[in-house]
């Protein structure tokens, strides 16, 4: 497995990925994804023999960034980068991809001088498995908030934090 990139050749395995996961996370069209792509300060893409199995994007806490949670993770101080989604295939899952994936994102918020990754995870409506992978990486919760992503649909998050000192310990 290779983490590369991302760049305009990846964009339909992306959104096929998105797509299969959209039940756990915001859904993404073709123009939305090119407009994160270009804000985003790391997009990266796990690659299996020529196949992207996996994904994930971020931002740096001083990026133009519409999220709800990014903005939760902003009014609350600088010196982080955030995690919008990252989605593994639902047949690589479990194999690594996404603690890769973790791990390249880890060096990447070091080697800006951040000092914490944050995410959010689905609390209601729980996701267990997203719960489990982040509570092993050491992802702890320091909020919650409602949002409305599709309206209609609110759920709410848990959000998260790793200190980046604690991951490199």
């Amino acid at each position: 497995m290779r983490i590369v990139p991302a760049g305009p050749e990846h964009f339909a395995a992306v959104l096929a990925l998105n797509e299969e996961s959209v039940s756990v996370l915001a859904p993404l069209t073709r123009g939305r994804l090119e407009a994160l792509h270009r804000r985003a300060d790391d997009h990266r893409v796990a690659v299996v023999e020529g196949i992207a199995v996996g994904f994930l994007l971020a931002f740096t806490d001083g990026a133009d960034h519409d999220s709800p949670n990014f903005r939760w993770f902003a009014e609350r101080g600088a010196g982080f980068v955030y995690i919008d989604r990252v989605v593994v295939a639902p047949w690589c899952r479990r194999a690594g991809v996404g603690s890769q994936l973790y791990r390249d994102l880890i060096a990447f918020a070091v080697e800006q001088g951040r000092s914490r990754v944050t995410c959010e995870i689905d609390a209601d409506p729980p996701n267990p498995a997203s719960e489990q992978f982040h509570d092993a990486f050491g992802l702890v919760e320091v909020g919650t908030q409602w949002v409305e992503y599709e309206p209609g649909h609110p759920k709410c998050v848990s959000l998260r934090e790793l200190s980046v000192t604690d991951a490199r310990a």
